[in-house]
């Protein structure tokens, strides 16, 4: 019953967002339509090409690096703590806990609706082209359940709430990240303005930091566990989307290292 109402709740805001993206959902004579180039041997190239931009993304390597730095000290623990005794942002550890179900089945909903409405090219069937592109998505989502799972068997963290040993790393963050890096993936099928593209996939990034602060808030996992699954999420979605997929683009900031011999230099741009 929970679950139920929580994916209403989910419903409803996809449907508001996603109705107007309807209107958007074009695409040229010469541009592939969602779901039509998938392919379930893209070649090592694309592969590697898919694996190296998922790495370069900020989203997949800054959380790792942000949980690294929660283990010097107890600062890792404390934040859990702190955030279980207060609960700032959802009041409750339990409405934090409802409230964890309630955005990551969001994100499910708000890919599985962008997939829905994403434009195909009117030479391919439309539902062999769906089948495909949904096809290439839940084997995103299957992988990062199945690493997701095996993280936790194989470190047997415990929750800051000692309810067992599976902390690490969160099963929301993860879930949560590679539905939204789908979805954002989806959007690029889109004839959106810029300012309206960088909205939403902003508003997309606050559903999955929402999502794991509220694990956090739960009593569920320390932060450095949602920052770990967040980051396994974003890649892997952005690793099979692009590999498999086919047309990902990424679209955010990234960074590029130039080494030389006295120095390392990081230079962070942006591809519109």
């Amino acid at each position: 019953m929970k679950m139920l109402s929580s994916l209403r709740q989910a419903g409803i805001a996809a449907g508001i967002a996603c109705g107007a993206l309807a209107g958007c959902a074009t695409v040229g004579p010469d541009e592939p339509g969602w779901g039509r180039d998938a392919r379930a041997a893209p070649g090592w190239a694309r592969v590697r090409d898919a694996a190296v931009n998922a790495a370069r993304s900020p989203f997949t390597w800054a959380p790792v690096i942000g949980a690294i730095a929660l283990q010097f000290g107890d600062l890792d623990d404390d934040i859990a703590e702190e955030a279980m005794d207060n609960t700032p942002i959802f009041g409750s550890t339990s409405g934090a806990d409802d409230a964890s179900d309630v955005l990551r089945g969001a994100s499910w909903v708000f890919y599985a609706t962008t997939g829905l409405l994403a434009p195909r090219v009117d030479d391919a069937p439309a539902w062999q082209a769906k089948l495909k592109g949904f096809g290439v998505g839940a084997a995103a989502i299957g992988v990062t359940q199945v690493l997701t799972a095996g993280l936790k068997s194989g470190t047997d963290r415990e929750r800051p709430n000692d309810r067992d040993d599976n902390s690490f790393p969160s099963g929301h963050a993860s879930a949560a990240a590679v539905a939204l890096r789908l979805t954002q993936r989806n959007l690029e099928y889109f004839d959106l303005a810029p300012n309206a593209r960088r909205t939403l996939n902003a508003g997309f990034g606050a559903i999955g930091a929402m999502t794991g602060w509220a694990r956090v808030e739960a009593g569920e996992h320390h932060l450095s566990d949602v920052l770990v699954g967040g980051a396994l999420g974003n890649f892997l979605g952005m690793f099979v989307s692009d590999a498999f997929l086919g047309r990902g683009r990424y679209q955010g900031p990234k960074a590029r290292f130039e080494l030389s011999r006295s120095s390392v230099v990081t230079r962070l741009h942006w591809d519109l």
